[in-house]
């Protein structure tokens, strides 16, 4: 079987998984999880021989023409290098894992067969994105992991949070996709063709006439996708979806579309200067935003969801600065690690047997009764701090050296002012990130929060998991010095100077932070224990909180009723305030453009109700009252009628004699 057939197969079979899954799900629910699991195991199989045969080596391309245009014609196209390789092994591990873990975590949804196909249509899209080799194909496989983001989001739809949840991810994605349209059309034109290939040759040729237009409104698609400053908003909402599918969207699909879109058409952005600056600040700008707003955060998922868009802002800063490996090699990484925390804080959910467990000022005593997650865990979030020898290490610093390279004038074509605002705010994210890390280790494993029932141990399906995650979020970093040969053959090796000021920062961050937290616990502790074993269970975490807030002065004025012994609010002060509303970006955008815009639609219904109805109620009202007024003078009476006729007749003949004697 050759190559391409084998690339062909890969997005296939987890659409025919897909379609027979939404067909048979309720006919034949015996089928349901085999139609999960199979096809996207199948399908990382594949992906893997289509690697190994690929090696890094030559891209594979192949292409039929789709229907005739008239002009630019759309191709149905493969282009395999290293980057699409490595990547679609990586989409469909992850998804083969949540696919086996939702397996045991909604083993009693009775959604589950439309969740499972939902899945599998999302997989399916994302690996066709990675695949393909002409941008409109690409367009198709995006739009179709947007409105499966909007369905798995809003899975548990009786909740108004997962229903407000799924529509702002959809509507805020939709807001980044028209210009991301315009954008595509516009460097089609230019290059005359929607082949990537001939796109890229093009762009590094200098062939297009608006390089800098194109970037812009290619960025505003990015920027929503991958949840990129300013449209990053929806992602922490998103969370109010089932864990599972958060670990897909955060490790492997939709978000990391947009930083695999900028890495293949990277010659395009580096066509204009000004679209590196542009980039560069906005991945400054997310990298930094995020991780303040993961430390205020008491949901775990928040912190893990504030946390992909700031690894997401390295990757994007990495292009930023011209290293497309860099973003690849820390996207790979990432995907790995993000994917086994998100999977195993759907383990600590799961083991309470609610969702409300998210707040981790609630988690107490969580060590031993979920040893798996908590072994997981530890891992997956030192490799997120990027401590040696874990594999965000190794990649996250991959970022750090190019952008140091750029920084000090040693990558052509690319403006340094990109590389310092990339390294100087990696750096800071990188303490940031250490000491979030260490917060959320601290309160989900040795908090003081309220016991929650224990529901038992977990399905072996969900731990079994866990395991297989954590060997490549040991061991991937370790491939720094073959990766090139399958990107652009730029070392990845960490650089002495990034490396001792990114670990350095690592490592002050978390002992900073394991400080803060040994003082907000000691302070707590003070507070009598015995009081709150005195109310029923279920407000005894609230008690507690009540209580030591009542000694607010001992922490500076830094207590609360959520919890009072959390580091990040002794961290960051006045700041946490609204580092934990995100930085009131929601409401920010609520007055400058929703507001606006209901005012607009109350404009137009008034004048349609008051303007344009009473035009057309008038239009009807006249021949309405003309028809009443011939109906009364049909009365039936013939003598009516002849005594009328008499009457016209001598008007007729007054008339005309007037007319008469005048002439």
């Amino acid at each position: 079987m050759t190559t391409t057939t084998l690339a062909v197969l890969v997005p296939l079979l987890p659409f025919l998984g897909a379609l027979a899954g939404l067909l048979l799900g309720r006919a034949a629910p015996g089928f349901v999880r085999p139609l999960a699991v199979l096809p996207p195991l199948a399908s990382l199989v594949l992906a893997v021989l289509v690697a190994v045969r690929q090696g890094g080596g030559r891209a594979v391309d192949a292409a039929t023409e789709l229907t005739p245009t008239g002009s630019v014609p759309i191709e149905l196209a493969l282009h395999i290098d290293g980057f699409a390789a490595l990547v679609a092994v990586l989409v469909a591990l992850v998804a083969s894992c949540v696919q086996i873990y939702s397996t045991g975590y909604l083993r009693e949804d009775p959604r589950y067969p439309s969740y499972a196909a939902l899945v599998s249509l999302f997989t399916s899209a994302m690996l066709l994105v990675v695949y393909t080799g002409d941008l409109m194909v690409l367009l198709v496989g995006w739009e179709v992991m947007g409105i499966c983001s909007y369905f798995l989001v809003g899975h548990y739809w009786e909740t108004p949070e997962a229903r407000a949840a799924s529509l702002k991810a959809f509507l805020v994605t939709k807001l980044g996709d028209v210009p991301f349209l315009i954008g595509l059309l516009a460097l089609a034109a230019d290059a005359g063709s929607f082949r990537i290939t001939t796109v890229v040759a093009g762009a590094a040729n200098g062939g297009l006439d608006h390089p800098t237009l194109i970037a812009l409104l290619l960025l505003a698609g990015v920027a929503g996708k991958s949840a990129q400053f300013p449209l990053h908003t929806w992602l922490p909402d998103a969370m109010a979806g089932p864990t599972p599918v958060s670990a897909l969207i955060h490790a492997a699909t939709m978000v990391a579309a947009g930083v695999y879109f900028v890495a293949r058409l990277l010659p395009v952005f580096a066509a204009s200067a000004a679209a590196l600056v542009v980039l560069a600040a906005m991945a400054a700008v997310t990298m930094a935003g995020s991780a303040l707003a993961a430390l205020a955060q008491d949901d775990i998922k928040r912190v893990l969801a504030y946390s992909t868009i700031g690894q997401l802002g390295y990757m994007t800063g990495a292009l930023a600065v011209g290293d497309r490996g860099a973003a690849v090699f820390h996207l790979l990484s990432h995907g790995a690690f993000k994917a086994l925390l998100f999977l195993a804080a759907g383990v600590i959910i799961h083991a309470a047997g609610t969702n409300s467990l998210a707040a981790m000022s609630r988690m107490r005593n969580l060590r031993d009764r979920v040893p798996d997650a908590y072994w997981t865990m530890t891992v997956a979030l030192l490799a997120l701090a990027a401590i040696p020898p874990f594999s965000g290490f190794f990649s996250k610093e991959a970022v750090l050296g190019a952008a140091e390279h750029t920084a000090t004038g040693h990558t052509e074509g690319v403006p340094g002012a990109a590389g310092w605002i990339v390294l100087v705010a990696g750096l800071v994210t990188a303490l940031l990130t250490a000491a979030y890390a260490t917060r959320l280790w601290l309160l989900a494993f040795r908090g003081r929060g309220a016991d929650a029932p224990d529901h038992g141990r977990q399905p072996v399906a969900m731990n079994a998991v866990l395991w297989v995650l954590t060997v490549p979020s040991i061991v991937f970093g370790l491939g720094y010095g073959l990766l090139p040969g399958w990107f652009d053959g730029r070392s990845l090796t960490p650089t002495f100077a990034t490396s001792v000021l990114g670990t350095g920062a690592a490592l002050v961050g978390g002992i900073v932070t394991y400080g803060a937290w040994r003082h907000t616990t000691a302070l707590a502790a003070r507070v009598p224990l015995g009081a709150v074993a005195a109310h029923p269970e279920g407000d005894a975490g609230k008690v507690e909180a009540e209580a030591i807030a009542s000694h607010a002065p001992a922490y500076g004025g830094v207590a609360s009723a959520d919890d009072p012994a959390d580091p990040g609010r002794l961290l960051l002060g006045p700041l946490h305030r609204h580092a934990a509303a995100g930085f009131r970006l929601d409401a920010l955008y609520a007055v400058l453009f929703v507001r606006p815009v209901l005012a607009a639609a109350d404009v137009v219904r008034f004048l349609d109700r008051e303007v344009v109805d009473t035009y057309v109620r008038a239009a009807g009202a006249v021949p309405r009252l003309l028809g009443t007024a011939v109906r009364r003078a049909q009365t039936g009476n013939v003598q009516t009628y002849v005594s009328v006729l008499l009457a016209g007749t001598v008007v007729l003949a007054v008339a005309a004699l007037l007319a008469a004697t005048g002439a």
